[in-house]
């Protein structure tokens, strides 16, 4: 059995079970003439980063000149001043400061293209990560009965009268929350061993042992014909193209890691022209409860991970980087002061980071009072100030051309925050 499958996601349900007379659901909707022509032609992409676990904003982006972070982080606290025993954070704007483990972030800052959101996070005050994850995904903080994820609907309302069966692509094992809907999204782990997953009857297990290119050559004849050929071209695609030899370009190098690999992979397919709009990857182990560490540990690790992964992405995209807007995001942030094991516990605002040559960048945006107990959320945690939908609209907006807020954020009627520059 392989351990790394592809989920086609249709209807708001994975495709374990068989229609149309035995031929998968997304190859049913190409018969009905759901996909049309015109598939290979470049797009605005938006590639999200989920960073699971909740990371600390605080460390990331250190508000450097507050006494009160000081001295309630005697062994976290970091300063920006040069000549210590320690790395020293890398001054932005004479308040905040950028992790030195994230210093490949700094020229993007500069060159502003990268903007930085702090106190961001979700109205619902729940620090619990299943929840504060399932509600960021919705884009419904307070009604968990929502059935689809904000990307699948921002998909929905990018006004194509047909899609490719790659528009929406996460590069994980399984769909995750923000792809659950009507429209077509899919689930990859691994671009070399995609192939289709059906279960349900013996003719789902007879077709799942078969490539793209067998299901192919037993459809094609009587039932595509010409409506679905160049949906199931891109599938077929992934099935001739050698991934496995993917050379970036540039000179980027990326991480020999779970992100560094999705990155790359998004990559393969934003240059494969399969009419990829939407991308999806994770990036775990932000859960620093023990030893989180300072310019060493589990998070200078994580945070070096991210940003060399983001930006060997970048400079592979080169002539691409027009069409391409990268947004982090994650569930919650960590508390103000450090805990008994060298780690923070499960608090409220965060921070994230824009990358796109559209973006209001070389600013950190959001409000931040001074941390004084009295500025904090129950007296312990970084208020949230900016809600995260705030964000992730205008980012999807002003990139990609969506303008409906009330469907994309449905229990939303706040205002922009100005971290993209008019399109």
């Amino acid at each position: 059995m392989t351990s790394r499958r592809g989920f086609i996601k249709a209807g708001g349900l994975a495709l374990f079970g068989i229609s149309l007379g035995g031929i998968p659901g997304f190859l049913a909707d190409a018969v009905a003439g759901t996909v049309a022509p015109g598939l290979f032609k470049k797009k605005k992409i938006m590639v999200c980063i989920f960073q699971r676990g909740a990371m600390d904003g605080l460390m990331a982006v250190t508000p450097f000149t507050d006494q009160y972070l000081k001295a309630v982080r005697p062994n976290l606290f970091m300063s920006a001043a040069q000549g210590g025993k320690e790395k020293s954070l890398i001054d932005l704007d004479g308040r905040f400061g950028l992790h030195p483990s994230m210093s490949a972030f700094e020229p993007m800052f500069r060159e502003k293209r990268m903007a930085i959101v702090h106190g961001i996070g979700s109205p619902n005050n729940t620090r619990s990560h299943f929840d504060a994850q399932d509600f960021m995904e919705s884009g419904t903080p307070f009604n968990k009965g929502t059935a689809s994820g904000w990307l699948n609907r921002a998909v929905g309302l990018l006004g194509h009268e047909a899609a490719t069966p790659l528009q929406a692509v996460s590069l994980t094992s399984s769909l995750p929350r923000s792809f659950y809907g009507d429209n077509p999204a899919v689930a990859i782990s691994n671009l070399a061993d995609f192939n289709i997953q059906l279960r349900g009857n013996q003719a789902g297990a007879n077709m799942a042992s078969k490539s793209f290119e067998d299901l192919y050559d037993q459809t094609s004849s009587g039932l595509l014909k010409n409506t679905g050929k160049e949906s199931f071209d891109a599938i077929k695609l992934l099935q001739k193209t050698n991934v496995r030899d993917y050379k970036p370009e540039y000179n980027a190098v990326y991480p020999a890691t779970a992100l560094g690999n999705s990155l790359k992979q998004i990559a393969q397919l934003i240059k494969m022209d399969v009419g990829m709009e939407v991308a999806f990857a994770e990036s775990g182990g932000w859960d620093t409860h023990f030893n989180q560490g300072t310019d060493t540990g589990i998070f200078a690790r994580n945070v070096n991970d991210l940003s060399n992964s983001i930006m060997a992405f970048w400079t592979d995209m080169g002539k691409y980087q027009d069409e391409v807007t990268v947004m982090t995001m994650t569930e919650f942030g960590r508390t103000v002061a450090q805990n008994g094991t060298g780690g923070t516990d499960h608090g409220r605002g965060s921070c994230n980071f824009i990358l796109g040559n559209s973006v209001n960048g070389g600013l950190v945006h959001g409000l931040m009072n001074p941390l004084a107990k009295e500025n904090l959320e129950d007296g312990r945690d970084l208020a949230v100030t900016t809600d995260f939908r705030a964000v992730f609209s205008e980012v999807a907006d002003k990139h990609l051309g969506i303008h409906n807020d009330k469907v994309l954020f449905p229990d939303w009627s706040g205002k922009q925050i100005g971290v993209m520059r008019g399109v």
